[in-house]
């Protein structure tokens, strides 16, 4: 397994591609001088000795030090070796509302971004712990099995947003259904479903899921977000979603549901505002939880490589250092260096 230990120097990288389009807007303003002496032809002529792709190769071997140089800094490492670790935790599957009313904004910076950054401070804490993710809305579906792969997480959970689910509306019944589905029945470990929505449940079967799950010995949490006030729905080109007579629809959190489906399910109810009181709460129920032992594979040594780049980074350099940017007069006979005109 190849990991770099310092990644952030790898945005580098984006350095390349600008010098690439400098230099070809340098070699067109060029040629155009070029032009206005005379013809290309007779112009090439006049300078037998200028190479057409000398110089081009000379910038590219740059480029290709300049990578190799960039990725080395970024300290490639290479896994060695394998161990087996046992972690002591539970599993824990987290049901996202991404309906349409979580973008409203009456928590900031909106709510479905405040349930972002409260689902990757959990998985942050959940060291030894597994996670996965369900999203919902009209429909729900498993975006992320359960898994100890948290960098794997918060890459999935980044790519959340309403778009996933073309059908609208909050089928929270299915979301917990979904999750029930995603437990090994194998792992005698803490169950948790942590649904976070804004509880406008469409569908009505919520409570029963929720009891279902608790005969099966899953925990249930449901941490509602917004405010019972209310708040508009953003379109993202400044307008509010409207209803059919024009009216700014408003959609408001509902705890009643929340704290129905909660108790439906034996477990807990959290609001969540713009504190970070909800978050200290969910920790705190999760770590009551009973835990169970598992095994998770990981590589625990890494060697260095930034060596071997480095030293590819001075090869190229001398080979361009070599190469000169006209001909040489003593391969003139040679056909590959035969007289090109100038475009």
């Amino acid at each position: 397994m190849i990991r770099f230990y310092n990644a952030s120097f790898l945005w580098l990288l984006l350095i390349i591609p600008i010098l690439a389009i400098i230099r070809w807007t340098a070699l067109y303003s060029r040629r155009k001088k070029l032009r206005k002496l005379g013809d290309p032809a007779l112009l090439a002529g006049l300078m037998p000795d200028v190479s057409k792709w000398r110089p081009f190769v000379k910038f590219w071997l740059l480029q290709l030090v300049l990578a190799l140089l960039i990725l080395a800094l970024a300290r490639p490492q290479m896994g060695t070796k394998i161990t087996h670790q046992k972690r002591n935790g539970i599993d824990a599957v987290i049901a996202l509302d991404i309906s349409n009313s979580m973008l409203a904004q009456d928590v900031q910076p909106s709510r479905l971004d405040k349930s972002k950054m409260m689902i990757e401070n959990m998985i942050d804490h959940c060291t030894d712990d597994r996670v996965g993710l369900v999203v919902f809305a009209g429909d729900a579906f498993v975006q992320l099995p359960i898994t100890n792969d948290f960098i794997s997480a918060k890459m999935f959970l980044q790519n959340v947003d309403p778009s996933l689910i073309s059908e609208q509306g909050t089928d929270i019944g299915k979301a917990i259904d979904i999750s029930m589905k995603s437990f090994s029945s194998q792992r005698n470990s803490g169950k948790a479903i942590i649904i976070i929505t804004d509880g406008e449940d469409h569908d009505g079967d919520a409570e029963a899921e929720a009891k279902s799950a608790h005969d099966k010995g899953i925990n249930v949490f449901v941490l509602g977000i917004g405010s019972p006030q209310g708040a508009p729905i953003p379109l993202g080109n400044g307008n509010y979603l409207k209803d059919r007579s024009g009216q700014t629809v408003m959609t408001r959190l509902n705890e009643q549901m929340c704290r129905q489906i909660a108790q439906a399910g034996s477990g807990t109810y959290i609001h969540v505002d713009n504190t970070s009181a909800a978050q200290e709460q969910l920790n705190n129920e999760l770590g009551k939880l009973q835990k169970s032992t598992t095994d998770s594979v990981s590589f625990s040594e890494y060697n260095e490589q930034f060596q071997a780049f480095a030293l590819l980074a001075l090869a190229a350099l001398i080979i361009e250092t070599l190469i000169s940017e006209c001909k040489n007069p003593k391969l003139k006979n040679i056909k590959f260096f035969s007289r090109k005109s100038l475009k």
